[in-house]
């Protein structure tokens, strides 16, 4: 960053030194230490910043290129698939099936009937539940009238004991 040899070093530290003195240096380092951290995390955090904006940028510059090649595969895909078959090749979602208008209401097929709700899997989580933690101990739901176990009375640690 700076280029400073070790003369120059030198003559900053006897500066500093004579200027500041030497009881007040640890304190003067200290302070110019802080500022430096906070200068780099300044120009760090910046440059991470501009950073995630040019890759958004190229990011949405390949999309676009992505899909107008996608839309140049896609349409010459059909063409030659049109070619080969003889007659236009659909490229999208199939259209929907209409019965014609003249067609009596008890001949027109009912609709499929929605598929079933999906069944729970071994790996789904269970619902949450709020629950009481022990420490020590199993965690149970208190009962306010189930009784307690006795409370055994503490031996003060003397340190010498093995833990």
């Amino acid at each position: 960053m700076f280029d400073i040899g070790a003369a120059e070093l030198l003559v900053i530290i006897i500066v500093a030194v004579v200027v500041i003195g030497p009881k007040d240096l640890p304190l003067a380092m200290r302070v110019a230490g802080r500022w430096i951290g906070k200068v780099r995390r300044l120009s760090a955090h910046f440059r991470s910043g501009i950073d995630a904006m040019v890759r958004e940028a190229e990011l949405e510059d390949m999309e676009k290129k992505w899909k107008a090649q996608n839309e140049e595969i896609m349409r010459r895909s059909a063409a030659l698939t049109e070619a080969e078959a003889g007659a236009p090749v659909m490229t999208g979602p199939p259209p929907l099936e209409t019965p014609p208008a003249d067609t009596p209401a008890d001949q027109i097929p009912e609709a499929p009937a929605p598929p079933p709700p999906p069944q729970p899997s071994l790996f789904d989580k269970p619902p949450a539940r709020a629950a009481t933690v022990t420490i020590g101990g199993p965690a149970v739901d208190p009962d306010p009238d189930a009784p307690r176990p006795p409370m055994l009375p503490a031996r003060p640690h003397t340190g010498d004991e093995d833990v």
